[in-house]
């Protein structure tokens, strides 16, 4: 592939829920641009784009793929992302990179879930965007109605089609560009190979009609056009072209174009459009670029995929990662068409190449000169919430375990791995369960480590309800010199100080040297309570009185002896169990607000308000049990239908209530096996 300069370069990002056709229609772009000599089918395993092994096992996509392709001599680096809620992160990543962003709808569902989602958030970038309504030949399937569910769902924003299909499900056969008033008659047998003709009189009175809208809606984007436009001459086709195209790049217009991948109907026409109208990349006079995703490999290291905003990136060059103040050597860059490598000398500003082997770059870096440093905006990744308790299957993998959870986080930001020191878990929190399923699955395949996962632990505590006072004593006589140590503690709650210590010893009834020692046995015991084994909070201990040996003590007779008096007293006390409380933060469509407020109230949470996030979404902020949240990432997208996020952090403990105390007691004992 040849180098390209800025103004034919086009990046494009295929977005849209999952089975709309986004894999199929680059399928289809490859095929018809020559690349490959066949199409490939997702259900078959044998795409471009969906080449990692867990793709081809699940028949999803569930990373962004890479496929440029040459159209009418331009470049289009085409950005295939998956279309399911579990791997949005590849989505963000995509269209943080993209001058346009192409919305996949199927011709019969409509504008589902995701697509939807995705939508929004090209709106709040202020991405130019196109609609392609696919799968026009299926069964029920309905341009209009697709286009004018969009028009309901977004009343502000301006659908202008620049397409209209002609015939319908199985006699969907071709296309009518408005623009330039012509009949696209494809051939049914796949091929893509079409004749143009003039538009019949069936269609034209309605042509007609959707010219005159589009000139509308086009015309303020150029002021000549603007002119001609309400002075009431007849536009040209070229007028027509050059308002579009403004209109495009300033967002005054969401073109809305149509066709089948699967029939290959549509697709030559909305290349056309992607090489004539996509906005050229946007560059900056310095030498930059950023990493927007990256890929682990066991064999090839890590390959890190970049977008050059300014300058020229050339092989065997020193570059400046300034996000991390640190210098590093590009080895080859290339060209990546799914998996497939194609070597090249230089990058230039604009388009989109791959690098091996650079250590210390992530996802969202920045590469520039080291005598120019500027810092990109970085890309806004999904916050994961849903978390799973894993660990090796095999003993002894657990540091092989360690090693390749270090190396594939590399690959997707949003997967949180951490260790709770409480309940001794590791903790691996992503999107989904899909999304940890499979990366668990890329576990051993990449790196030969079979994990099992479980739902975590709750880091529960336990503490006391009233004042004891209560002596312990450790005597221990033996050949030579015995052991003996002697305390009298006074235990009693201490609400939010976690822990305090006094001593208020007379008459050196316990010396002072053993002090320290008395401390540490309280902190030794209170790792542990008495009720089901979670560490104690919440009390104060003060030492009041003892006795000692001056031959038998020691510090560690005195440890022992705070241990039993502090286990005793514990008991004694009133135990009760504290369970961990997050604050929660939701943001629900309207419609949805009842049915989650029910299940917050049904989860035992304490609401403290609601308010207006934006149009017809709302935030609900809410105080609920830990123990209730460790699912809610999968209610929360049941309730919502996909649409709802949340967030949560820790708040603070509160005691279990009292009847909910007494079996769950029961149940974390009979699960540690007492």
């Amino acid at each position: 592939m040849k180098t390209y300069d800025t103004k034919h370069l086009r990046n494009v990002c295929l977005v849209g829920h999952g089975g709309a056709g986004k894999t199929s229609l680059a399928e289809t772009f490859l095929f018809n641009s020559g690349v490959t000599n066949r199409i490939g089918k997702i259900t078959e395993g044998n795409t471009v784009s969906d080449f990692l092994p867990e793709e081809v096992k699940h028949k999803v996509s569930i990373s962004t793929s890479l496929i440029p392709i040459e159209w009418q001599e331009v470049k289009i680096n085409v950005l295939d992302t998956p279309g399911y809620l579990d791997f949005f992160g590849e989505v963000k990543s995509a269209l943080r990179v993209a001058e346009c962003g192409v919305l996949v709808l199927c011709g019969v569902a409509g504008l589902e879930v995701q697509a939807e989602i995705t939508l929004n958030v090209m709106e709040h970038q202020k991405l130019p965007k196109v609609i392609f309504i696919n799968k026009l030949d299926r069964k029920n399937a309905n341009f209009s109605k697709v286009l004018e569910q969009l028009r309901d769902t977004y009343p502000l924003a301006r659908f202008v089609p620049l397409q209209l299909p002609t015939g319908q499900e199985d006699s969907f056969l071709g296309v009518i560009d408005i623009v330039k008033n012509k009949h696209y008659d494809y051939e049914a047998n796949g091929s893509g190979k079409f004749s143009v003709k003039e538009v019949s009189d069936e269609y034209q009175l309605e042509i007609d009609l959707l010219r005159e809208q589009l000139a509308e809606s086009v015309a303020e984007a150029d002021d000549e056009v603007l002119t001609k436009y309400l002075e009431g001459e007849r536009l040209t086709e070229e007028d027509l072209k050059t308002a579009l195209q403004q209109a495009l790049k300033q967002n005054l217009i969401i073109p809305v174009l149509c066709g089948s991948a699967y029939r290959n109907i549509g697709i030559t026409n909305i290349l056309d459009f992607l090489a004539d109208f996509v906005p050229t990349p946007e560059i900056v006079p310095e030498k930059v670029a950023l990493v927007f995703k990256t890929l682990a490999d066991p064999y090839v290291g890590k390959m890190s995929f970049f977008r050059v905003y300014g300058g020229k990136f050339s092989a065997e060059t020193l570059v400046y990662n300034s996000s991390r103040g640190v210098e590093e050597k590009i080895g080859q860059p290339f060209y990546l068409r799914g998996k497939t490598q194609e070597p090249v000398t230089s990058v230039s500003a604009g388009d989109i190449a791959v690098v091996a082997k650079l250590q210390e770059v992530r996802t969202g870096d920045t590469l520039c000169a080291k005598e120019h440093q500027i810092i990109l905006q970085g890309i806004d990744f999904p916050i994961p919430t849903l978390s799973v308790a894993i660990q090796a299957k095999t003993k002894g993998d657990e540091d092989k375990l360690s090693s390749a959870l270090a190396r594939l986080s590399e690959e997707d930001p949003t997967i949180k791995i951490s260790k709770n020191t409480e309940t001794r878990e590791l903790l691996l929190t992503g999107l989904g369960e899909m999304h940890l399923e499979i990366y668990l699955e890329k576990l051993t395949r990449k790196f030969g480590v079979a994990v099992s996962m479980k739902v975590p632990r709750v880091p529960y505590r336990e503490t006391i309800r009233k004042a004891v006072k209560v002596e312990g004593k450790h005597k221990k006589q033996t050949g030579g010199h015995g052991q003996y140590g002697h305390v009298w503690i006074n235990i009693e709650p201490s609400e939010g100080k976690d822990f305090e210590f006094a001593e208020a010893i007379f008459g050196g009834s316990v010396p002072k040297q053993y002090i320290p020692a008395v401390e540490k046995g309280i902190r030794e015991a209170m790792a542990e309570g008495t009720m089901v084994g979670y560490p104690v909070t919440d009390i104060k201990v003060t030492l009041c009185d003892g006795s000692y040996h001056a031959v038998d003590s020691s510090e560690m007779a005195f440890k022992l002896a705070a241990i039993i008096a502090f286990r005793k007293g514990v008991e004694l006390a009133k135990p009760t169990l504290l369970e961990p409380v997050v604050e929660v933060e939701i943001k629900v469509p309207e419609i949805f607000m009842g049915d989650v407020i029910g299940d917050i109230n049904g989860k035992r949470g304490k609401m403290l308000g609601m308010v207006a996030d934006s149009e017809n979404y709302q935030i609900i902020r809410a105080h609920v049990p830990q123990a209730e949240m460790m699912r809610y990432a999968i209610d929360l997208r049941s309730l919502t239908q996909g649409r709802g996020s949340f967030t949560m952090e820790f708040l603070q403990y509160e005691e279990v209530p009292g009847k909910l105390s007494e079996s769950l007691v029961s149940q974390l004992k009979s699960a540690q096996g007492h």
